[in-house]
């Protein structure tokens, strides 16, 4: 007997109402043998953990210190994972939170007798030592830096947009969370027209633009 999943798959979104959609991959995937199954879900529960803020090499960021101008400036973290600061001199920033730098600055200002009471903030310029990859129909594919809080329509965008053939309510974004691989198809076209929910990236997440199908 010859196999209906090629067929299926080319006419789903023909013969059938969008909310339905979900519902019959859903099936179609395991009739097919699919090992993964696609998420439509916008809440934290399906995104997984929050975003990873850790510094690492390449990162760019401010350091403020209140009312002290010779202590605020801009650093990039070394391949090391460290930053020469003026007054404490090598602080190895690699694997910490900005909060967690900011609060390492402050405890060797104030312990080297610099000042009494240092206020720093810390702001996030470049997280190049964090990647994100958009392959498939888009017209620059390739890995690329993320940015805290970076959507998949910000991601698309970087990578050149999307070509004329692509299936953009198909995008899929792949993710693993806690070593275990998951899908979620993200309709960006909706997205575009303020009818979805955007889609916040993760470091490492992989895009994946689909061909059109005629």
């Amino acid at each position: 007997m010859a196999s209906t999943c090629g067929p299926l798959k080319r006419g789903l979104s023909h013969r059938i109402g969008l909310s339905l959609v979900p519902l019959l991959l859903v099936s179609f995937l395991h009739a097919c043998g699919g090992s993964q199954v696609v998420h439509d879900r916008f809440d934290d529960e399906a995104i997984g953990p929050p975003p990873d803020t850790t510094l690492g090499p390449g990162d760019v960021f401010d350091v403020r210190v209140y009312g002290e101008k010779d202590l605020s400036s801009t650093f990039r973290v070394a391949s090391d994972g460290s930053i020469d600061y003026p007054l404490l001199r090598t602080i190895n920033v690699s694997g910490k939170t900005p909060t967690e730098v900011a609060n390492l600055i402050e405890q060797g200002l104030k312990e080297g007798g610099f000042l009494n009471r240092p206020e720093v903030s810390i702001f996030v310029k470049e997280y190049n030592s964090k990647k994100i990859s958009v392959f498939g129909q888009v017209k620059k594919p390739g890995t690329f830096p993320y940015e805290e809080g970076m959507s998949v329509v910000e991601a698309i965008t970087v990578a050149g947009g999307f070509t004329s053939m692509a299936r953009e309510n198909d995008t899929t974004v792949i993710r693993v969370v806690e070593g275990i691989k998951k899908r979620y198809r993200v309709p960006v076209e909706m997205i575009g027209q303020g009818k979805a929910a955007n889609f916040t990236l993760m470091t490492g997440d992989i895009i994946f633009v689909p061909e059109r199908i005629f």
